[in-house]
């Protein structure tokens, strides 16, 4: 029984006697005909690279989180010496369950631990603070005067006169709400932290995180609690959150596995086919090192993504393969056939994964930078192992004759008479004028929707604590505590107020001060505020006998500048020419920060004079508004650059702008669709989940790139589009409908992780691959019907040869029936 040949291929007996070994391109022959070689080269380098990634470390850089281009962190960073402390910094939480914190017991195990945690490396010791640091002082209304001195009083004995003094001493110092909670049950270890340690090698957040928790667990015991929040932390529980992304990785690989078995039968090449995506990721992670590359708790997912890509490839290359085999060609013939003829569609949707990765490049923040050079390097080494050493690895195993027959199962029954298959009659159905114009419509009125909602689409956070961690995680419960029981929170928003040298404290600057420290008191979402121009009306009190009355801002410059002299340097630089306003928010959602940064900047542009310039911001809540504000300015910009060049390649490779709208408009419509998904789940567009949808076009465009090159193809051969859209549904379709599910079911069970930016991640590529599947496959032949017409060239041979035949049988009876084809023929009435 004759099985047509598959699209773009001559006809050939497929004996490897029969074929010219020098025919095909220049690239064919030298790797063909080079086989030995090719893979003595593949082998030498994946045993290299494999030993080269054992050398990869895993950590994390705060700066690399930070845009450090954007002019808030220009203003943190050229002002830093003077303002450590307000960036990366820990808060240890010190509780006495059994009472408060006047307890002799609580009060060492406080002290134990402050030693402890001062000798960590890289802690900026000089700017530590807790109850029994220096630093800590109070200040007071006497008899005499203003007194003052450390809160742990001198000779400190922890009987109960020293509890009642060291009781007098907190309250008097200003500290209850920020240093000590306000049930005073509890109180904090404040610890700023370096880039690097003494010896001059990057923090490693793992190694502090691990320790803190050796900590935590020696102290906390016999009534005592310990709670610990800060970047440094969040960083540390997604590395120990690792070990459990890996297991979920290994689930996704081995249902991919078994779902690529069940489809060809076919043990040997579902082996190669997963073997070459995996000695992908092995090179991708050997050069890392070798190019001085890191991964962090962002880029370690980047590794499975390009597995699934070269999964997706090498699906494509063995079902070529297999379908050759089964029509009796050889093995060696058959790879170099679907080498010829899937090369520079795979090619081209490699280069279109790539430029998603790459466009990444024009988010000025160093840790996505990282991650689209990740990838990119990735999607390069794909073009290697899943485009050439696994064909070539194929042309000498092959596949199981048993498969190959079963990849041919439908064509031959239809060749038989038999009726297509009721999926292949379903989606045949996209390529007719009504079904074509209803799913046309559709989408349509899906993407004005999926607009409509993508509106409400929010910059940054939408949750309390680390929304990388789940809500019920550790992490998020101790930043709960934190938040209930402090008036100055872990999320610090810091103006900074640049003054000519020694004029911090005249009366006009510490007016404006003021005046924007009340503006920010006002705001929903500001706990408290701590300023100089605050200190001054506290002090006047004291002066004042502790009159409420006199709780003002004098306009005396002896008396401001004798209260400056003795204020923390906390709230000014040594030469008084930079001042610091504190603002304590109670979260750092998107909402709050752009309330903050959009009043404070008003502020600075109605107050701005050459005596008090308003710089904007330091904090770990300024440094997290200057992230929103370049994620939100990248996010559309990046899909334009996205879309740009994948129209262009895909130009290049169809030479068609008719099919490059019917590659390109399903993956716009699973934007839309993504961005409104995220506002539905609450999901932000932050520097986790930014470079998702990036990646969904990138990976998108594989699937129409092998639907529309096989249409393509059948269509300038004069096939009708239902004819050339069920050919490429037997050779490429079906392959993109299985790795379409396949990834999405992968991917689908990170929603289990207890790492919630992986789960989110999960949902929204699982999303992706299912939408953008389904958009070619769909919509792809819908638009196909109003955009594409066949080229008016001579039908296949085996067309020719069918009409021939029918007409031969009885011309004068004949008519013209429709096969389900679509192609017009004529046979025996």
């Amino acid at each position: 029984m004759h099985v047509p040949n598959p699209p773009g291929v001559e006809a050939t007996n497929g004996r490897l006697a029969d074929f010219d070994q020098h025919s095909g391109s220049l690239l064919e022959r030298a790797l063909f005909n080079h086989r030995r070689t090719v893979l003595l080269l593949c082998l030498l380098v994946t045993v290299l690279l494999g030993w080269q990634a054992t050398r990869l470390q895993l950590n994390a850089s705060f700066e690399k989180m930070i845009p450090t281009g954007h002019p808030f962190i220009a203003n943190y960073l050229g002002h830093r010496q003077e303002l450590s402390g307000l960036g990366n910094a820990v808060r240890i939480a010190v509780i006495n369950t059994q009472g408060s914190i006047y307890d002799p017991h609580y009060l060492e195990a406080l002290q134990k631990l402050n030693d402890a945690v001062y000798l960590l490396p890289g802690v900026d010791r000089a700017f530590m603070k807790s109850l029994w640091t220096p630093a800590t002082r109070w200040v007071g209304v006497t008899e005499e005067g203003l007194e003052g001195g450390p809160v742990i009083p001198d000779g400190y004995d922890g009987s109960r006169a020293s509890l009642d003094l060291l009781q007098r001493n907190i309250e008097r110092s200003n500290e209850i709400g920020q240093l000590v909670a306000f049930d005073q049950q509890s109180s904090i270890i404040y610890v700023p932290l370096l880039a690097t340690t003494p010896d001059g090698q990057p923090l490693d957040y793992n190694a502090l995180s691990q320790q803190l928790e050796t900590l935590r667990a020696q102290y906390q015991q016999d009534g005592i609690e310990v709670r610990i929040t800060g970047f440094a932390k969040v960083v540390g529980d997604l590395i120990q959150g690792l070990r459990q992304i890996l297991l979920f990785f290994a689930a996704a690989i081995a249902i991919t596995a078994a779902v690529l078995y069940w489809y060809t039968r076919c043990l040997r090449s579902t082996v190669l086919v997963m073997s070459c995506s995996l000695v992908a990721v092995v090179w991708q992670l050997g050069l890392l090192p070798m190019l001085g590359f890191e991964l962090d708790p962002y880029s370690v997912l980047v590794p499975f993504l390009v597995f699934a890509i070269g999964m997706s490839h090498g699906a494509q290359k063995m079902n070529g393969i297999m379908q050759d085999i089964g029509r009796g060609t050889h093995r060696l013939v058959a790879a170099r056939f679907t080498f010829r003829r899937l090369f520079l569609a795979g090619l081209t949707a490699l280069l279109c994964d790539a430029v998603g990765f790459a466009v990444l490049m024009i988010i000025k923040i160093e840790v996505i930078q990282d991650l689209a050079l990740i990838a990119s390097i990735g999607v390069a080494v794909l073009i290697f192992t899943n485009l050439i050493l696994l064909p070539v690895l194929l042309s000498y195993l092959g596949v199981s004759e048993r498969a190959a027959r079963r990849s041919l199962r439908s064509e031959t029954a239809e060749a038989a008479g038999a009726i297509r298959h009721p999926a292949w009659r379903f989606l045949d159905l996209f390529t007719r004028r009504r079904w074509a114009t209803g799913c046309v419509a559709i989408a349509a009125l899906m993407a004005a929707g999926g607009y409509v909602v993508s509106l409400d689409l929010k910059v940054g956070d939408l949750d309390a604590g680390a929304p990388e961690l789940r809500a019920d995680s550790r992490y998020n419960q101790d930043n709960a505590y934190l938040t209930r029981h402090y008036g100055a929170s872990s999320d610090v928003f810091a103006v900074m107020v640049k003054t000519p040298a020694g004029g911090c404290s005249s009366y006009d600057t510490l007016k404006r001060v003021d005046n924007l420290d009340w503006q920010l008191r006002s705001l929903p979402g500001v706990d408290s505020t701590n300023s100089l121009a605050l200190l001054n009306r506290r002090v006047l009190v004291g002066l004042s006998e502790g009159n409420p009355k006199w709780y003002e801002l004098l306009n005396n410059q002896a008396t401001l500048n004798m209260i400056t002299a003795g204020a923390p340097r906390g709230l000014y630089n040594e030469d008084c020419s930079l001042l610091t306003l504190y603002a304590f928010l109670t979260d750092h959602k998107a909402d709050t920060l752009a309330r903050v940064v959009d009043s404070t900047q008003a502020f600075a542009r109605e107050n701005d004079s050459e005596q008090a310039q308003f710089l904007l911001a330091a904090g770990s809540s300024g440094i997290e508004a200057a992230t929103n504000i370049v994620v939100k300015q990248a996010s559309h910009e990046m899909l334009w650059w996205v879309y740009g060049a994948v129209c262009l390649l895909c130009l290049v490779t169809f030479r068609s702008w008719r099919a490059v709208l019917c590659a390109v408009l399903p993956l716009m419509l699973t934007s839309i669709l993504c961005e409104a998904l995220m506002v539905w789940l609450g999901i932000g567009v932050k520097v986790a989940t930014l470079p998702v949808i990036a990646l969904g076009v990138g990976i998108g465009v594989d699937y129409a790139l092998y639907v529309m090159s096989i249409v393509l193809a059948e269509m300038r051969r004069g096939s009708s589009l239902s004819h050339a859209y069920y050919q490429a549904l037997q050779f490429t379709g079906k392959v993109v409908m299985l790795t379409g599910v396949t990834l999405a079911i992968g991917v689908g069970t990170w929603i289990f992780s207890p790492i919630k930016f992986q789960a989110d991640m999960g949902v929204l590529l699982a999303f992706m691959f299912v939408w953008n599947m389904v958009g070619a496959l769909i919509l792809l032949p819908a638009l196909a019907y109003f955009l594409l017409r066949p080229q008016p060239r001579s039908a296949p041979a085996e067309e020719q040869a069918e009409r021939a035949q029918a007409t031969r049988k009885s011309p004068s009876t004949a008519k013209t029936v429709r096969r389900p084809t679509g192609l017009e023929v004529r046979h025996e009435g």
